[in-house]
């Protein structure tokens, strides 16, 4: 059975590719994350693809704007169906707040759920010398609280940050914050580009809500083994 803690990273290009890995991961998985190579390329008959097997839908595009042209973007993928949409936090208060009332509205319209709105911290791929290049005064994790607590102000429903941060928001930002972490990897894969890592049992352990895993999945040669492999060691916590 799948397990909704679970989101698999579909980070690829076609609608074919796509078919293929849902078909061969079947009920095994009920999450997806949609992020912008694919949905550049194939738009939102990703979504509704997706939909129609029955799935979940992290639409991860890391909107980042004005906030009149982001809460437009996001009315427009309320419209399409995602249940999480991810916004970067580093735009600021007034644009995260015009996020989470254009979400509301659009959704109340249509009679349908609201979508959940993520705030991106720090990406996953900065370590902090990449991190002090780009002009960061404070430490990595500093910042990632700091932008965790704005988003909580705001009315967003959660962040998506590193594992190794998780624990820190979950402390700040309570039991009920979403908190979605991406670079996981569980012990049979390599880290591939990400800087921090974590397991899947930690990240859980730590107060991860939600676990993005993509290549040790889609590229393992046999991927629902891999998913079994995965969700086994996120269960032991419970054990």
């Amino acid at each position: 059975m799948a397990d909704d803690r679970l989101i698999v990273a579909l980070d690829v290009s076609t609608m074919d590719e796509v078919k293929a890995i849902v078909t061969s991961l079947g009920d095994a998985v009920s999450f997806y994350k949609v992020g912008m190579e694919l949905f550049y390329a194939e738009g939102e008959k990703t979504i509704r693809y997706l939909q129609e097997q029955d799935k979940h839908v992290f639409l991860d595009l890391k909107l980042h704007d004005i906030p009149n042209t982001v809460a437009h973007g996001v009315s427009s993928l309320t419209y399409v169906g995602a249940n999480l949409i991810t916004i970067h936090g580093q735009g600021g208060p007034v644009m995260m707040k015009a996020a989470v009332q254009a979400a509301r509205e659009s959704a109340e319209k249509l009679g349908v759920e609201r979508p959940k709105l993520l705030a991106i911290t720090v990406l996953t791929s900065f370590d902090e010398e990449a991190w002090t290049a780009t002009g960061g005064q404070l430490p990595i994790s500093d910042q990632v609280i700091r932008l965790a607590k704005l988003a909580k102000e705001c009315g967003m429903d959660g962040v998506v940050c590193s594992a190794l941060e998780a624990k820190m928001i979950r402390q700040a930002c309570g039991k009920d914050f979403l908190i979605v972490t991406p670079g996981i990897r569980p012990s049979f894969a390599t880290t591939d580009d990400q800087k921090r890592i974590a397991t899947p049992a930690s990240a859980l352990q730590d107060g991860a809500s939600r676990l993005v895993i993509g290549r040790p999945i889609t590229q393992a040669e046999e991927p629902r083994e891999a998913v079994r492999l995965i969700i086994e060691e996120m269960e032991s916590l419970s054990k």
